[in-house]
């Protein structure tokens, strides 16, 4: 009989952006014990699983997460104590009902991923398997592509940028470390443009450089001066990815480019934007380019530009299986953005991937702005064999963890490593 949960436990931590989240512990008879550290996003989708927050504006301007941790520590832990780790649908499907709501309103999403993240990890250390291989089995074995933040807009910056993220994509690179090489070399000869132009280089949440430059063409411009400074090709080395979170520049009915000056765009202009960017530059991937509302618009967007471009969506989806189903019938994507934290629990998230597999999708492994030094989803990237991750930048250490517990990752797996798509 293998070994029964006795302790389950949460207590409140900082994420990277100084703010609380939770640090759950799940501990077996034998004394093994998994831990694990929620995210938190700041761009994040209306139709998100609730992150539950205290709201006492005197402690952590109301972002303390004491009602969480008590509700995994007083709620959650009593019914799983005798439970073995290996029952992880099982026990993710006692805290959904144990919740009660659609949205994981009344325990909240963290208190919920946190036990479920721990328990996996429990679960693979009581067999004596790295965390990949105990999720993926014998498929554990394919390094993902990484998209490497490297400029910060939108929510993830103080700056004059409107479209969030603008990332790199080491497509000619043919092992992972080759690729974080690519990516490091090619941040590094950005930062040497933006300091000889007299530009910040100060970082964003993700670890991407946060100047003020003229537009989001001019972003995309820099990045290819970047690339070849560092001695790449564009287009065949490195490649472009954007996540436009369109849904934080639309505001009554029109999308407004205002952080940059560009004033108003109309809904039925954004088309034509991305057509003009994907046939200025070499992008190859474009994540939430309409609000995530406008279920129409992303099926224009992927009916003119999926077959030149991998469509994510992020907000559109929330890493729910009804919103995928819905997706996929009105072929509003081609590829979906997956985070844990969107829905609450590793098994629901499992779900959503092979929903992706099964309609021939592609999916996205990817972290929160507010992250921690934890790297479940290194691991996780592995395991699910989608091929491609965002973790953000080559700086800031909550980042580099992920990337380095890749590294390792592909190093123990040695010839049977496959990297990317």
């Amino acid at each position: 009989m293998r070994d029964r949960i006795i302790l389950v436990e949460a207590y409140e931590i900082l994420d990277s952006r100084g703010n609380p989240t939770l640090r759950t512990k799940v501990t077996l008879e034998n004394g093994i014990t998994g831990i694990a550290s929620v995210p938190s996003g700041a761009s994040t989708g209306q139709n998100e699983a609730i992150e539950l927050r205290d709201g006492d504006q005197t402690i952590f301007g109301g972002k303390g997460v004491l009602k969480a941790v008590k509700n995994v520590n007083q709620e959650i832990a009593p019914e799983i104590l005798g439970m073995t780790p290996d029952c992880q649908a099982e026990i993710d499907r006692m805290m959904i009902e144990l919740d009660g709501t659609s949205n994981k309103s009344n325990l909240g999403s963290n208190a919920i991923l946190g036990v479920s993240m721990a328990t996996a990890v429990t679960a693979a250390k009581s067999h004596n398997l790295p965390l990949y291989a105990y999720l993926g089995g014998v498929g554990g074995f394919r390094l993902p592509m990484p998209m490497m933040n490297i400029i910060n807009g939108g929510e993830h910056a103080d700056n004059s940028i409107d479209l969030q993220e603008f990332m790199i994509v080491p497509i000619g690179a043919t092992t992972f470390k080759e690729s974080i090489r690519f990516g490091a070399e090619t941040f590094h000869a950005l930062k040497k443009i933006f300091l000889k132009k007299g530009l910040s280089t100060g970082v964003g949440d993700e670890g991407g450089f946060a100047p003020n430059l003229k537009n989001n063409e001019e972003a995309c411009e820099v990045i290819i001066e970047a690339i070849q400074n560092a001695g790449f090709i564009p287009g065949k080395d490195i490649s472009i990815a954007l996540d436009a979170a369109a849904s934080s520049f639309f505001n009554d009915g029109s999308y407004n480019f205002l952080k940059s000056g560009l004033g108003e765009k109309k809904t039925s202009d954004m088309l034509e934007f991305y057509t003009r960017m994907v046939k200025k530059f070499p992008i190859v991937s474009i994540e939430d380019p309409l609000e995530e509302n406008d279920w129409d618009g992303f099926s224009e967007i992927t009916k003119e530009l999926g077959n030149k471009v991998q469509i994510v969506g992020d907000d559109l989806f929330v890493t729910n299986t009804d919103f995928v189903k819905k997706g996929i019938h009105k072929k509003a994507a081609n590829a979906v953005l997956i985070k844990l934290n969107q829905i609450g629990t590793v098994t629901e998230t499992i779900a959503t991937i092979q929903l992706c597999q099964k309609a021939g999708w592609n999916y996205i492994i990817s972290h929160r702005s507010g992250e921690t030094e934890d790297t479940f989803i290194a691991d996780f990237s592995v395991a699910m064999a989608g091929g491609q991750i965002k973790t953000g930048s080559v700086s800031r250490g909550e980042r580099i963890a992920k990337y380095n517990r890749l590294l390792e990752i592909e190093y123990e797996l040695g010839k049977s490593a496959i990297f990317g798509s």
